[in-house]
């Protein structure tokens, strides 16, 4: 992660240098990402969940919603499976329904609640396990209809082989400020690529939104509430997805971030 930070900042400043936007640098290969509106903590109430279904869908545009499950590691199975029904019978049947366990079940309640998953029409059920049991990924994966995902935490290239070879994953999810930045998310998400598999942006993204452009094989990435508040707390220049997604700035030199003046009063020493 440390070295995650300094790659990122180099890829910046040699975007800068060259005066040229960070994801032409990169090698662009679409104008704009698809995003989905993730978020949806155990920790709200229903009320809250559906204002923050309407902001995805109806201010953001987006096609695909993501929400926690596997509350208190998955002793409250009943609310995870009324709560993913809220938001299946609120967004519609052109609305994507994806949900997050954070490897809060064991594999049993995973390959149950997965079933269930499967008849509200979930597609993407990311850590139904623990990321670090690709066994039991490779096996939920064959059982269930949603893609099963993971990869959040890989730290590099080497990491996301080993996911990919064990069949763990419909779509591997790569955090570049985890995966020793820019460069190793190129490389991790070059790993998928020859497995045939596509890549998932985690959280940050305007981190992510350059180097996503670039590659062939994303699928979308993770346009997390948390982040999207943060992100607009410290910087300038922060985009908001239209009609489900993002385009960079076509202006701005290196990834489009200006520092806030703002941001100064959470410096620490």
């Amino acid at each position: 992660m440390a070295i995650a930070a300094v790659d990122l900042a180099l890829w910046d400043l040699k975007a800068k240098v060259l005066g040229q936007p960070l994801h032409r640098l990169l090698g662009a290969c679409r104008e704009s990402v698809p995003v989905y509106g993730s978020g949806g903590f155990v920790s709200m109430t229903d009320d809250q969940l559906l204002e923050q279904l309407a902001h995805w869908t109806h201010d953001l545009g987006a096609t695909m919603v993501k929400i926690k499950v596997g509350e208190q590691w998955g002793t409250k199975t009943g609310r995870d499976l009324a709560r993913t029904t809220l938001v299946r019978d609120t967004v519609g049947p052109d609305v994507e329904v994806f949900v997050d366990a954070n490897g809060g079940y064991t594999p049993g309640q995973a390959r149950r609640l997965g079933h269930a998953f499967d008849e509200l029409g979930v597609t993407w059920f990311e850590e139904p396990v623990s990321s670090e049991s690709l066994d039991d990924l490779a096996l939920l994966r064959s059982a269930l209809r949603a893609d099963v995902a993971a990869g959040e935490y890989l730290s590099g290239a080497r990491a996301a082989e080993d996911m990919c070879r064990a069949g763990a994953v419909d779509c591997l999810q790569i955090d570049v400020t985890r995966c020793a930045g820019i460069s190793g998310w190129l490389r991790a998400a070059a790993v998928a690529e020859a497995y045939g598999l596509q890549v998932s942006g985690h959280c940050a993204p305007s981190a992510h939104l350059a180097v996503a452009a670039a590659v062939p094989n994303l699928r979308h990435i993770e346009f997390f509430s948390d982040h999207e508040r943060v992100e607009r707390m410290l910087f300038d220049g922060v985009v908001s997805p239209v009609n489900g997604r993002l385009t960079p700035d076509e202006t701005a030199a290196g990834n489009g971030l200006r520092v806030r003046p703002e941001a100064a009063s959470w410096q620490t020493s």
